[in-house]
């Protein structure tokens, strides 16, 4: 609430949750609760690629800056209306209620840590470590049991998903510090302005939090390095496509194979990619390419008669495994391929780590000159 900036040692008192409550009575709490939704569904479709299968969902930034101004009641009202508006805005499957406890939950951790609070490097860490592992693992695994299920058609989903586990603990020490930086120098001038009550006057750079941030940013090093040989070594890069990469890809050979072959017909040649393969030390990508003749006039018939059955562009989406269930295509089996290339450099963690490593640095020997000029003005 504006002008109310009182802060408490923890959430579990009456004053702090009719504090929380009263949020949702202030209109300038609930214009920036708006204005933190609407960032929040935009951001979610911003990720910064910080190794292969590994991207920083820039939306948690958002998420904890607003749980941190409105509170763990307006957070929960919050969190439902983003969840609802990202599935119909940016949606990635079928649509499946239960995925917003998690949302929820998120909002709440947030809130709950860093509401109306003196907010310090070790509580900032520590809400990130509770969401990555409380939230994305123990609550996210039996609701995407459930989805499987029920929205998927019955399909199978391990309950205990070692990909997944180590994907989200390899991303918390890299969410955390950057967490941290954003925080110091969001938080100030909303502070100034009323729209925080919390401070973050404890997000200082002391010996102690720099050793905690460097300690994080060389461990982010490692578990994304891990991570990445992990997968490379348990599962085909194209085992990870989405439906539009894995259209890209196809056209993309597809488009090889023309340039090579220019007797084949443009219209009805389809190029699918049945594996792309690499190993961590590996410096190429492999892909195996087969080629295949659609027969357009059957692809036409199928979709007048069916409007959800798969058009041309839905053949060129196609997995491996699919052609074969499609009488509509003949596979040309002499036109197939190999084809290498060079694996993708992800120069955005190169950058980040070497921005954070040099800012930390910096921080480091600022803080080293200044407690020595303090030692020298003392023994004067």
């Amino acid at each position: 609430m504006q002008g109310n900036k009182t802060l408490y040692a923890h959430p579990f008192s009456k004053a702090y949750w009719r504090t929380a409550a009263a949020e949702l009575r202030d209109t300038r709490t609930l214009v920036f609760a708006a204005l933190m939704i609407a960032l929040r569904v935009v951001f979610k479709a911003i990720k910064i690629p910080v190794g292969p299968y590994l991207d920083i969902n820039t939306a948690f930034l958002v998420n904890a800056l607003g749980a941190m101004s409105f509170g763990p009641v307006v957070a929960i009202a919050a969190a439902a209306i983003t969840d609802t508006l990202g599935c119909l805005l940016f949606p990635t499957g079928p649509y499946f209620f239960p995925f917003i406890l998690t949302e929820i939950a998120g909002s709440l951790i947030f809130a709950l840590l860093l509401y109306r609070t003196k907010v310090t490097v070790w509580r900032v860490v520590l809400a990130r470590f509770l969401i990555c592992f409380l939230v994305n693992i123990v609550i996210q695994t039996p609701i995407m049991v459930l989805y499987y299920d029920m929205a998927l058609g019955g399909k199978q989903y391990a309950w205990i998903d070692w990909p997944r586990i180590v994907k989200n603990l390899a991303l918390f020490p890299a969410e955390a510090v950057v967490l941290v930086i954003f925080l110091r120098y969001t938080v100030p001038p909303l502070n100034r302005q009323g729209y925080i009550a919390s401070t973050a006057d404890s997000l200082v750079f002391t010996k102690k939090t720099v050793a905690l941030l460097a300690g994080l940013t060389l461990l982010s090093v490692g578990t994304v390095v891990g991570f990445t040989a992990f997968r490379y070594d348990t599962r085909t890069i194209s085992a990870e496509y989405s439906e539009q990469e894995r259209f890209a890809q196809n056209e993309r050979m597809n488009a090889m194979t023309l340039a090579n072959h220019p007797e084949l017909d443009p219209q009805t040649t389809v190029s699918i990619v049945d594996s792309a393969t690499s190993s961590f030390f590996n410096p190429v990508v492999t892909y195996q390419v087969s080629v295949y003749r659609a027969d357009a006039e059957k692809i036409a018939a199928r979709v007048a008669a069916d409007p959800e059955a798969a058009d041309m562009q839905a053949v060129r989406s196609y997995s491996k495994s699919k052609p074969a269930k499609d009488d509509a295509l003949t596979r040309l089996p002499e036109y197939g391929f190999t084809y290498e290339e060079p694996k993708s450099s992800y120069t955005v963690l190169t950058v980040l780590l070497a921005a954070l490593a040099a800012f930390l640095v910096y921080k480091g020997v600022r803080w080293y000159r200044k407690r020595q000029e303090d030692q020298a003005s003392s023994s004067r």
